[in-house]
């Protein structure tokens, strides 16, 4: 299973590495892969699309499910 957000407040790697360590916190054993060109996060190895989007929100984002 994978759950992808846009996050168009992700603008630099500064931003990916505090959403992957927020993610990965929140949610130990995800694997979240960011594409920072387009603006989107995809997490595998969860099923907990509330916890992951409350985790990017926590970090200071707005992230919104794809």
């Amino acid at each position: 299973m994978s759950i992808a957000f846009q996050v168009p407040d992700m603008t630099c790697g500064h931003c990916v590495k505090t959403i992957t360590g927020a993610v990965t916190e929140a949610v130990p054993g995800a694997v979240v892969v960011a594409d920072l060109p387009a603006h989107l996060v995809t997490i595998t190895g969860t099923d907990q699309a509330d916890k992951v989007e409350a985790a990017i929100r926590d970090a200071g984002y707005e992230p919104s499910r794809v």
